[in-house]
């Protein structure tokens, strides 16, 4: 069956980016109520591929291909980013109460760098609203399913363990991981929050809620997972990477989004505010995982996020120490048929 995202990014991308993004997540949802989904998500798996199951951080991933958060914040089209053969599916960022995001437009296309800015600001429906969402969207999911979780703008940064404990809580019984993101730079303040100090106390904390919660879930065991940026020197990466391998944290991302416009500084959006992602961030997303990967406990897995965009980005970041990586912005610009060639690749 031929692959058909190619015509449906064409009519997409003469769209804004965010009324096309939210168009996508509507087509698939229909695509798949119809069965039609395979049409624009490109052939089936093969047999070979679908066996290709890894078990990271105690859980048995189908393969080791992801959907990074960010993409299907309120967690509606689970199922439907299933069929196109994720493994697995973060969902998020989710915070406390819900939240609009940050004022539109929010949201560019740097189409000559195969990039995208993003100003979204955590927009959500809240815990409540989300798991409403799962209910329906994850039905025939058998991958698995993180949550990205992560405090209100109006929270201040002294309080935000209150937000991060409420948020696992919430979210501990649908979630197969959960994922702290303390580097989002979207949120005022939050990218304050990655240092060792903190990041410990978080971890610790969060082990303690999750002893708590395993009565309550028939002695479920939840991983813990801290998402970094790409932005931090190479001592706060040292840094962490000692906090996480004595806090015996279960996962961690890397990473984020970029403030970094040098690569596309003579680009007319390059002066926009947010997170870049896309091609531009390939290269120091896997220099930040490589450099983590060498001085951290090796027992603790690295999912390899960042500027996947093709079969050689994701092997170059399971070459570098990742267990896992996970896509977003390559999938804007190559579609579902981007999964297949990671899988047929790594």
């Amino acid at each position: 069956m031929p692959d058909l995202y190619p015509i449906a990014r064409k009519l997409l991308f003469t769209l804004d980016a965010e009324t096309a993004h939210h168009t996508t997540l509507s087509m698939m949802s229909a695509a798949k109520s119809c069965g039609i989904l395979s049409l624009v998500a490109g052939p089936p798996l093969q047999s070979g591929q679908e066996s290709c199951t890894v078990e990271v951080m105690g859980l048995k991933f189908p393969n080791r291909v992801g959907l990074a958060a960010g993409l299907d914040k309120a967690g509606t089209v689970v199922g439907a980013f299933g069929d196109v053969g994720f493994g697995h599916i973060e969902i998020g960022t989710v915070t406390p109460r819900p939240q609009p995001g940050n004022n539109k437009p929010r949201l560019f296309r740097l189409k000559e760098h195969h990039a995208v800015i993003n100003r979204m600001g955590f927009n959500n429906p809240g815990i409540e609203g989300v798991l409403q969402n799962l209910k329906h969207s994850r039905k025939d999911f058998a991958g698995i399913l993180g949550i990205n979780i992560g405090k209100n703008k109006d929270t201040p940064n002294a309080n935000y363990l209150e937000d991060y404990l409420t948020c696992f809580e919430g979210v501990y019984g649908d979630a197969d991981y959960v994922a702290a993101n303390l580097s989002s730079p979207n949120t005022a303040g939050l990218r304050d929050l990655q240092s060792a100090e903190t990041c410990s106390e978080l971890i610790k904390r969060l082990q303690e809620k999750r002893e708590e919660l395993k009565a309550r879930f028939n002695n479920k065991h939840v991983p813990i997972v801290i998402k970094i940026a790409p932005d931090l020197s190479d001592d706060a990466i040292r840094s962490l990477a000692s906090t996480f391998s004595n806090s015996g944290v279960d996962g961690v991302i890397t990473t984020n989004t970029t403030i970094d416009r040098e690569t596309v500084s003579t680009h007319p959006l390059a002066d926009e505010a947010g997170g870049l992602s896309g091609k531009p961030l390939t290269e120091k997303a896997t220099e930040v995982l490589s450099l983590l990967r060498s001085e951290m406990n090796p027992e603790i897995p690295i999912i390899g996020s960042g500027g996947v965009m093709s079969g050689s980005d994701a092997k170059a970041k399971i070459d570098a120490g990742a267990s896992l990586v996970q896509v977003y912005s390559g999938l804007i610009y190559s579609g579902p048929a981007l999964v297949h060639e990671i899988l047929e690749t790594i």
